[in-house]
């Protein structure tokens, strides 16, 4: 082993120690700087400075292998020379964890990330006091509602055959085929089109080949294009037709916010769609034995969507009750590094409850059109939670997150080696433990909630076609990344 690496392992193993011991005589001053942001300046006294360094230099003089001189026994000046960059680093290393340590119990900082400072700009001079600044994002302050004896209306329903029926028939309609007809567009049919977003001139995106179905509603993770079904209805192959769709309020790219984007549809055919008949040999080809079986799941699936539905009901209400009073500003930059986070966690909730890739990929099209408003509300929901979970001792065992897992592997038909690799490469197990301790919130909250049964209303059929591509941009929808790209996991039988 070289000196170095040995210098260097002393300094792992003592950094804790010292840490741990120190206590600075810091002159701090935090001011505000806009919501849950904090500008915060540190002086540390050239006192402190030396008593840093003269540890650090014993650290480094006990493992130092210089020639000529027994290890432990190397005069201080001649480390010091040799280590000089080391030690300074060391130094500056140690002051910034032990100030930073200091500073959050002190002034009881709650941050959310890490401060924001270039680290290697920072130098420690070799004589006088050592002074920097940073900005830091932190937890908002305020006072807990009371959320003991809420009042919530449950929704109740039981699933019948002419649900299954309507699942079944949704279900069909992904393995539906397309034969080419001449004439007309008529209800039912579908057409396959060159589709361009223009806008002055300037060409936006291209659709080859897309599929159109006649459906009241197309939507993009950025848009939402209304009356297409009309528009299509009567046109043949060859026609040109052409509309407009204003890009959400809400997308990703700010400078194309509500402006009005030119759509010119060339259709290439006209298609009439075929569901496959609904027989044993269909049930076969989906994984089942018997239409019979296929059955039996759909039900046990549309159980789990009912205790979904009822669950998100019942957390609407209790989250929107201890809410209310959050009148609190949060920073327009922590809600934009969130939107996609809070997305993840909506997805991994449907998929949890056994919703359809179709039914995933709409839901998330919406939620993209009007992901600020909800990521704001979503993150004001989990410092909340957050908060009561905290105060309730409410926590995740390793054991809880692998019942999920067992839960959702199962659902979805992977292993769940094969499930927590995917979740780990998306970066979503951290929002799955996230999700879990926010749920075991709103389950402690329900627990002591005054609950009125009611009868839960029919859910509304929306006539909708999702195209899992941004108008603007490059993005590619988060359930179909998660769902397909599993290039480099393991594979295991």
């Amino acid at each position: 082993m070289s000196s170095e690496s040995q210098v260097a392992d002393s300094v792992d193993e003592s950094a804790d120690e010292l840490i741990g011991g120190t206590k600075l005589a810091l002159d701090v001053s935090i001011q505000s700087t806009g919501p849950c942001k904090r500008h915060v300046r540190v002086r540390i006294p050239a006192a402190d400075i030396e008593k840093f360094r003269e540890s650090s230099l014993k650290e480094f003089a006990v493992g130092a292998v210089v020639p000529g001189f027994r290890a432990g026994k190397v005069p201080s000046a001649l480390v010091q020379r040799r280590y000089k960059n080391e030690l300074a680093d060391q130094v500056r290393q140690k002051l910034l964890m032990t100030s930073l340590e200091q500073i959050a119990e002190d002034n009881k900082l709650d941050p959310i990330n890490e401060p924001d400072f270039d680290f290697e700009s920072l130098v420690v001079p070799d004589n006088g006091d050592f002074e920097y600044e940073f900005d830091v994002e932190v937890r908002p302050e305020f006072d807990l509602p009371t959320y003991a004896g809420l009042k919530i209306k449950r929704p109740i329903k039981a699933v019948g055959e002419e649900d299954i029926d309507n699942y079944l028939l949704r279900f069909q309609s992904q393995f539906a085929s397309g034969t080419t007809v001449d004439g007309p567009v008529e209800a039912g049919m579908q057409v396959i089109a060159e589709v361009d977003f223009v806008r002055n001139g300037e060409l936006l995106r291209h659709l080859h080949h897309q599929p159109l179905e006649l459906k009241a509603i197309t939507r993009f993770p950025d848009a939402e294009l209304v009356g297409l079904d009309k528009l299509l209805l009567g046109a043949k192959a060859g026609d040109e037709l052409k509309t407009t769709v204003s890009i959400s309020s809400e997308a990703e790219f700010v400078e194309m916010r509500g402006e009005i984007v030119d759509v010119v549809i060339k259709v290439e055919e006209v298609q009439v769609r075929s569901n496959p008949e609904l027989n044993n040999e269909f049930a076969e080809k989906v994984g089942f034995e018997s239409i019979e079986d296929l059955r039996d799941e759909v039900r046990s699936m549309l159980d789990r969507q009912v205790v979904f539905q009822q669950r998100q009901e019942t957390r609407k209400q209790v989250l929107l009750q201890i809410t209310a009073s959050a009148t609190w500003d949060l920073p327009e930059s922590m809600v934009s590094r969130q939107v996609e986070n809070a997305l993840r966690r909506e997805i991994l909730e449907m998929r949890q409850a056994g919703f359809t890739a179709e039914e995933v990929r709409a839901r998330e099209n919406e939620i993209r059109q009007r992901s600020i408003t909800t990521t704001r509300q979503a993150l004001k929901e989990h410092f909340v939670l957050d908060k009561i979970a905290t105060l309730e001792n409410i926590e995740v065992t390793p054991i809880d997150i692998e019942a999920e897992i067992q839960s959702m592997a199962l659902q979805s038909g992977e292993t769940p080696r094969r499930l927590r690799a995917r979740l780990t490469k998306t970066g979503m197990l951290d929002n799955l433990e996230a999700q879990i301790r926010e749920r075991k919130a709103v389950d402690h909250i329900l627990k002591y909630a005054e609950f009125e049964d009611i009868a839960s209303p029919p859910v509304p059929t929306v006539d909708v076609q999702s195209i899992p591509i941004a108008i603007c941009g490059n993005a590619a929808l988060t359930s179909d990344v998660d769902e397909h790209d599993d290039s480099d996991e393991e594979t295991t039988n």
